[in-house]
């Protein structure tokens, strides 16, 4: 091939592609999540509770399902808009699911309780009374 050829076609495309390795040692290289972590969910945890909050903006309470089994929660849900008025020719619906691995010894005495607040439904997991911390009293002899 000429070199007039070479200098029509982009460099970038000539060259090998770079793939770089995720550092374990760098927090900026979440690479074990990123690609699966699904957006608009959180989880978090404090002393005494769970917490699983998902995003499910314009959606009734009432068209959600939670499911929690084996440690793994499961929020979904579908809503269709709907007019009996109207003749729809295309219709819009909307609809997620989210499931995660719950973090911690839940304690399975206690029911989760599941609200919803503008958009967001909020699950909350009671931990186990045997992994909460213990304060130990130091005796002076």
């Amino acid at each position: 091939m000429s070199q007039m050829a070479f200098d029509l076609i982009p460099s970038r495309l000539l060259s090998f592609p770079s793939f770089r390795m995720p550092s374990f040692w760098n927090d900026e290289d979440d690479w074990l999540t990123t690609p699966s972590t699904p957006s608009g969910l959180s989880v978090s945890e404090d002393e005494k509770n769970v917490y699983v909050e998902a995003a499910v903006p314009g959606i009734e309470p009432k068209d959600v399902e939670i499911t929690f089994q084996d440690g793994y929660l499961w929020i979904r849900g579908e809503t269709k808009e709907e007019d009996k008025a109207r003749k729809y020719y295309r219709e819009s619906s909307r609809s997620f699911s989210y499931r995660v691995a719950v973090p911690g010894d839940i304690d399975d005495g206690v029911e989760p309780e599941a609200t919803s607040k503008n958009g967001v439904m909020t699950v909350i997991f009671v931990k186990s009374p045997k992994t909460t911390p213990k304060k130990i009293q130091i005796k002076a002899k």
